[in-house]
């Protein structure tokens, strides 16, 4: 409490002091009031057009088309939408199709016009609702209502036409792209159709090098292995015919273990070896591999038919026919060796074979790499091809689908119209500020000079400032002439301050009754 009475006493002090000084209230006061209130007065109205709009964007066709179409989230592309709304574009075109651009006469004002217009249009969105609001403040009523309705329009076309705009500009990049991806494409097949016409005699037709080598090497071991068993043969049937060498007049000689012989013998084994050579070249299918085998057939045809001549003409001779066995021994015999002659002809085919892969093989390794490298562009390429053909299906899909159905559905819950009621500006709360202000500056600037020229009030503050004791105060000689001009001072500044109420009085009422004070000075 002890300390609460000094700061009380400092208070009414400091008042004191600002009262002694209330002529700079007065003066602040008639200064900035009047002013102010003028100016407040004079401002020109501003009416607020309004539109509400509510997007709906639940498409009936969107779970219909997920994972078969090009789909994005409509809710993410209106809402970049409204983001982009005011962009300068959008700004330009309200600003000429709501006639403001009439109103400047250089793109310096133009280009002014445009920021205000920045400024001035509102939208505004609720997340929960998606609910958009468009509002604009205009000195003419009309135009507001105008900007608002051309800024509503631009947004509902623009939202509606965005993603058909979007459709058609992505099916256009995917035409460029999957015809920039065929011109690779065949090219990539080129480069690996003339690889491989190159190296044809190097790399195999399926598998790796390495492979055909091995397969190479392991038919040479199974026709030598063949070879050995059929040769085995052959020698335990030459034990089985007796020795004795006999001809006929049919040209047929049996030179003992070396089985019959016939005229036809040689013609037979050259045919055997052209047929080697041609099924190791040509499928059974080929001609020449058709007709080489049906000769063959012929020859040994009539060689059989000599053979049975033979044997035919040697039994009536002897007196005794020849064993039908050994016959039949004698043909096994020749048709082995046959068989080896074959044989011999695909070893010696294979040999040369192998010896050419073997003398490549240096060569191998970077032409596999070679390949593989065309290989995998050549899939890369394909499969990116494959995509965007897929893609541009899944994008015409959607265009179609953007033509059956809308995306986006709009609402207009509340449309602008053209106000009857300045929305502004408060000048109420104007009024009220200007009030305060030239009072607040008057009583601020009484209690800085009296804080750089005190006046002392009490004969406490003196024995403050001096530490001497204060032992009696005396009155001035003429108190009623000063009581006089005390109470003139007061009653001047109570009716300065009165008047300046007053006047915000009537202000504060005009502004209640709805007073336009511009046209009145117009």
């Amino acid at each position: 409490m002890q300390d609460l009475q000094p700061s009380i006493a400092q208070f009414f002090d400091f008042v004191k002091g600002i009262w002694i000084k209330k002529r700079i209230i007065i003066i602040c006061s008639w200064i900035i009031c009047p002013i102010g209130f003028f100016y407040v007065a004079t401002l020109p109205n501003e009416y607020e057009s309004s539109a509400r709009v509510y997007v709906d964007t639940g498409s009936p066709l969107q779970p219909i088309l997920t994972g078969i179409a090009i789909q994005s989230d409509p809710k993410e592309e209106i809402r970049m939408m409204a983001r982009t709304l005011l962009s300068r574009s959008n700004l330009e075109t309200i600003a000429r199709e709501s006639d403001l651009d009439i109103t400047t006469s250089s793109d310096a004002e133009f280009n002014a016009l445009i920021s205000r217009l920045s400024d001035d249009i509102e939208l505004g969105f609720t997340g929960k609702d998606n609910i958009y609001t468009i509002s604009y403040n205009s000195e003419v009523p009309a135009m507001a209502q105008r900007v608002v309705q051309e800024t509503l329009e631009l947004f509902v076309e623009g939202s509606l036409g965005n993603n058909r705009r979007d459709t058609d500009t992505a099916g256009r990049f995917l035409d460029e792209q999957i015809a920039d991806y065929e011109n690779r494409l065949a090219e990539a097949e080129q480069r690996l159709a003339a690889f491989k016409r190159k190296y044809s005699e190097i790399l195999p037709l399926s598998g790796t090098y390495y492979g055909a080598l091995q397969g190479q090497k392991n038919e040479l071991e199974a026709t030598q292995l063949q070879i050995r068993q059929t040769q085995q043969q052959i020698d335990a049937m030459k034990t089985q015919i007796s020795s004795g060498k006999m001809s006929d007049s049919f040209g047929v000689r049996n030179e003992g273990e070396a089985a019959l012989k016939t005229r036809y013998d040689e013609r037979i084994k050259g045919l055997e070896d052209q047929l080697d050579s041609l099924t190791l070249r040509y499928t059974d299918e080929h001609p020449d591999v058709i007709e080489t085998k049906a000769l063959l057939e012929s020859l040994e045809k009539s060689r059989q038919e000599e053979i049975d001549a033979f044997f035919s003409e040697q039994g009536d001779e002897d007196g005794q026919p020849v064993g039908e066995y050994n016959s039949q021994l004698s043909l096994d015999v020749s048709r082995l060796q046959s068989g080896i002659a074959s044989l011999t002809v695909k070893e010696e085919d294979l040999r040369k074979k192998i010896a050419d892969l073997e003398s490549k093989i240096d060569l191998v390794p970077q032409i596999e790499a070679e390949q593989a490298s065309l290989n995998r562009d050549y899939g890369i390429t394909k499969k990116r091809y494959e995509e965007l053909l897929a893609r541009r299906e899944s994008a015409d899909l959607t265009r179609r689908a953007d033509v059956s159905a809308e995306e986006f559905q709009f609402r207009i819950i509340e449309p602008p119209m053209v106000p009857n009621k300045p929305a502004g500006p408060q000048r109420l709360m104007l009024y009220t500020a200007v009030l305060l202000i030239g009072f607040g500056v008057g009583i601020g600037i009484a209690f800085i000079l009296n804080q750089l020229a005190p006046v002392l009030v009490r004969a406490r503050q003196l024995k403050e400032l001096t530490d001497y004791p204060i032992w009696g105060t005396v009155t001035h000689l003429d108190v009623e002439r000063i009581s006089k001009v005390n109470k003139g001072r007061i009653i001047a500044f109570a009716i300065s301050s009165l008047a300046i109420v007053v006047l915000y009085g009537a202000l504060v009422t005009a502004e209640l009754l709805n007073v336009n004070f511009q046209g009145m000075l117009s």
